[in-house]
């Protein structure tokens, strides 16, 4: 086996496509992101201009519309969203829940959506995975998908589903083989790619659920709902690795997010500590405000190491679990301990909606608990890279 060496850039990468997206984001200020956060609104605006743009197609590759750009690529534009004060949540998986459908799928599948992905013409942003009773034990998930000729069956539930009422496509995990009768937990799941908008009022009901973030999150349940057999992707009963075959692009994307509030939280504070005076100086001048925001950067830069290596490993097709296990992590507590740094140097003024602090505080925190808990990255850490008993 021959040694390969994987490049990773140190200086800010991609400065057209950073400065191409923050163009974008200049029309989406703060007062629109209050607007949509009050209004527990869908921001069509913001992603209809993100995917006119192309943006969003960035990983399909140019033989179905698409940018075919490696995922370090991907990862700047969400962080130059989050960095410029937005929230690329509301459609980040256009870029990554696509991947299932371009490694697993058929040629035919593929040529079926791919290119109107691209587009725009088709939205798949519903990822149907997590389910009430199972939470993050993915293998004892309970609903059935059971073949019936040319159609399944599905009955269940799924919750915490993301985006299901502006999304046209869903990526749906359903058990196909009882969990008794597989030697696996992990066996007898499969993938399906089904079409949200026929099924709707045909067995499928989709319910929004209120969250203190404006994440367009839903519950979706399936009764007797019937899809048809060539909608499964790949083979029966592998699901659940073409499921984790998608993770790590996933977390190496939202740890770009992360990174991205923490930029905007670190660029926030830090002009207001120099410019707000009390005492007869600016208060960045007293430890208590200043330690804080440089132990946030400190952490913010050793974040991006990991998510830059995380990216890099990706692209050269090398494995990546790992780093982007650690990258995710990182970068969310980076966030975090930056969104608190920030919330401290503006007082009490961090409070007021009108400041954007507060509404950034509460979607940075999201990404300590999903996508995958900090607890999960942890037991993957110690039992997968550290070699300890399996804690999970």
């Amino acid at each position: 086996m021959t040694d390969q060496i994987t490049e990773m850039v140190l200086e800010e990468d991609y400065p057209e496509i950073r400065e191409a997206v923050r163009r974008i984001c200049d029309d989406f200020p703060g007062e629109y992101w209050r607007e949509m956060d009050a209004a527990s609104a869908y921001p069509e605006a913001f992603v209809k201009t993100l995917t006119e743009s192309g943006w969003l197609a960035a990983l399909i590759p140019e033989t179905y519309g698409g940018s075919g750009l490696p995922l370090r690529a991907a990862a700047v534009i969400l962080e130059t969203i989050h960095a410029s004060g937005g929230s690329a949540a509301a459609c980040h998986a256009q870029m990554y829940t696509m991947g299932t459908v371009l490694r697993h799928g058929s040629e035919e599948q593929k040529q079926a959506v791919l290119p109107q992905i691209a587009s725009g013409e088709l939205r798949l942003q519903a990822f149907g995975v997590t389910e009430p009773a199972s939470g993050t034990d993915t293998t004892a998930l309970r609903t059935r998908a059971v073949r019936q000729g040319d159609h399944y069956l599905v009955n269940g539930q799924k919750i915490w589903t993301s985006r299901a009422l502006y999304s046209d496509l869903m990526l749906l995990l359903a058990r196909t083989t009882a969990r008794e009768d597989v030697s696996r937990p992990t066996e007898g799941l499969s993938v399906f790619l089904i079409d949200l908008r026929e099924l709707q009022g045909n067995g499928v009901e989709i319910r929004p659920i209120d969250t203190m973030i404006n994440h367009n999150t839903t519950e979706v349940f399936f009764s007797d709902a019937r899809i048809p057999a060539n909608t499964l992707i790949g083979e029966e009963g592998r699901g659940f690795r073409y499921i984790l075959d998608g993770m790590n692009a996933e977390r190496t994307l939202i740890a770009g997010e992360s990174l991205g509030d923490a930029r905007y939280f670190l660029r926030r504070a830090t002009d207001y500590a120099c410019e707000r005076e009390i005492f007869g100086g600016p208060i960045g001048r007293n430890q208590g405000i200043q330690f804080p925001l440089a132990r946030a950067h400190a952490e913010t830069e050793a974040a991006e190491l990991m998510a830059r290596k995380a990216a890099a490993l990706f692209d050269a097709g090398r494995p990546c679990g790992a780093e982007a296990n650690m990258a995710k992590l990182l970068c969310g507590d980076a966030a975090w301990h930056a969104a608190e740094a920030c919330m401290q140097t503006f007082g009490g003024f961090a409070f007021a909606r009108e400041y954007d602090i507060e509404r950034k505080w509460r979607e940075a925190r999201l990404y300590l608990t999903a996508p995958v808990s900090t607890n999960l990255v942890l037991g993957f850490i110690g039992q997968h890279v550290m070699g300890l008993p399996k804690s999970y």
